[in-house]
């Protein structure tokens, strides 16, 4: 069987690419219900991401290294002849339909590092993986994944985190394969707009009771 792999490159974003970025962005958006939340420009994005050196570029990275990364899967360049879906495999294989465009970008994977405490490793949180409709089916959400998966342990880190809205049912079945633990036990929380503004002034005080259990998405089960 073709390896998915042998089709397509994952590589770090460049400048050049934040136009895509930016779109897939929005696409991804759109799909969540959530476009009108999208705040990000191209000029956002180019003094907050860390990219890859540019030879073609004009722009020049800004001087600070950014806060994430984007890794971009594009088609190749020079497509190889149509493969067929195997029989003796649930596993597509990838093809190269006739409407696909050499060198296209068909998915990205947005993220940046955390930090275990108890375990005192380092980690990865994926903030955004999307694969574009008409390239899904072919492996490549693996791909991007597998690609993390594998810096993760180059730096020596211990996991791989992300969140997964509980609707979408079909991404949740495709993590639940690939071995990740859904983190039941935990609540979400997020400080934004004006009631940031305000617990940063000291305008805004807790409710009552007490902070001593664990903070954050480390996924350890107890309070230290």
């Amino acid at each position: 069987m073709a390896d998915p792999a042998d089709q397509v490159s994952i590589t770090l974003a460049t400048t050049d690419d934040i136009p895509h970025i930016l779109a897939m962005i929005k696409e991804l958006a759109a799909h969540e219900h959530a476009l009108d939340s999208v705040e990000a420009t191209e000029t956002s994005l180019l003094h907050t991401l860390t990219f890859a050196p540019s030879p073609t570029s004009s722009q020049t990275p800004p001087t600070t290294p950014g806060y994430a990364k984007t890794l971009l899967l594009r088609l190749p360049s020079n497509p190889s002849k149509p493969t067929s879906t195997s029989t003796s495999t649930s596993t597509p294989i990838p093809s190269t339909p006739t409407t696909d465009v050499p060198g296209a970008i068909a998915g990205m994977a947005l993220y940046f590092p955390n930090y275990s405490t108890w375990r005192s490793r380092p980690g990865l949180y994926l903030e955004d993986l999307y694969v574009r409709p008409a390239y899904r089916g072919r492996g490549y959400g693996h791909l991007l994944i597998r690609s993390l998966a594998r810096e993760v342990l180059a730096m020596g880190g211990g996991r791989l985190e992300w969140s997964c809205l509980r609707w979408n049912e079909g991404s949740l079945r495709f993590y639940d394969g690939l071995g990740a633990r859904r983190m039941e036990g935990w609540v979400g929380l997020r400080l934004e707009g004006v009631e940031l503004g305000e617990v940063a002034e000291g305008r805004r005080m807790g409710g009552k009771g007490s902070v001593g259990g664990k903070v954050g998405g480390g996924g350890d089960e107890a309070a230290p």
